[in-house]
């Protein structure tokens, strides 16, 4: 969410949705603001399959940012909209343990989620505060990887038993044809979805979305989505409408 604009509208969409009842989780990254700090810096960032490629120095900037920065900015706004929202990284509370990737030697200190332990998380939810998770995380040595924020998303719906995990992106969903904001495919069940990647349909940045969907709709979270953050008031059309804003991938 580059807009400040959208961004203070999706909080205020979150504290609505946590004084109605329901209990949201918030998981961010923070890419551009990433982006920023390493030009900055004059270091490269360069991607693979939509993942940074994450050296030591990167992953100092990348923890810097995310913990320091665009974490403590979305408590204050959840908080300024009128919730109670709690700042937490993977390491908080033993929450997320990592590992490498399988291809640490190509993306460095890139990392997955090896367990997800989501006492804490109970915790702060069961006091109606809404949690706000960096997707930063070390290992069982405390060594700490830049963890998509996706994937992330996705270990911990599962492990909290949710019923739905929202992705907010910067498209309009999975289209059937990349080259056509007009062919979006609304829903989709695991199946269709694999054979998307498969024929190359789906690929980039939306590879690791489709596969965290997958991942968490294997362990019982009821449905995934993957909706457009562009556009104001998405989250709320896609839990409270029987239309929705983006696609939903069920099991």
């Amino acid at each position: 969410m580059k807009s400040a604009e959208l961004k203070a509208s999706v909080v205020r969409d979150l504290v609505l949705l946590s004084c109605v009842g329901l209990r949201p989780v918030l998981v961010h990254g923070g890419g551009p603001e990433i982006n920023v700090l390493l030009n900055q810096l004059n270091i490269p960032a360069q991607f693979r399959d939509g993942l940074r490629v994450t050296d030591a120095r990167t992953m100092e900037v990348v923890s810097m940012v995310l913990v320091g920065k665009v974490n403590k900015d979305l408590v204050s706004r959840i908080n300024y909209a009128g919730a109670t929202a709690v700042g937490l990284s993977g390491m908080d509370g033993r929450l997320l343990v990592a590992r490498p990737s399988p291809n640490a030697a190509q993306l460095g200190f890139v990392g997955e989620v090896a367990r997800v332990d989501p006492t804490v998380l109970q915790t702060i939810v069961d006091n109606g505060s809404i949690p706000v998770i960096a997707s930063v995380a070390a290992d069982e040595y405390g060594q700490p990887y830049n963890i998509n924020a996706d994937t992330v998303a996705g270990e911990v719906a599962a492990a909290l038993g949710a019923e739905k995990l929202i992705l907010l992106t910067d498209v309009a969903g999975i289209l059937r044809n990349r080259e056509d904001p007009g062919s979006l495919v609304k829903e989709i069940d695991i199946k269709g979805v694999k054979k998307m990647v498969e024929e190359g349909k789906v690929g980039g940045g939306m590879i690791p979305k489709v596969t965290c969907c997958i991942r968490s709709l294997a362990q019982g979270v009821t449905t995934a989505s993957i909706i457009d953050g562009r556009v104001e008031h998405s989250l709320l059309h896609e839990i409270m409408t029987d239309e929705g804003a983006g696609t939903m991938i069920t099991g």
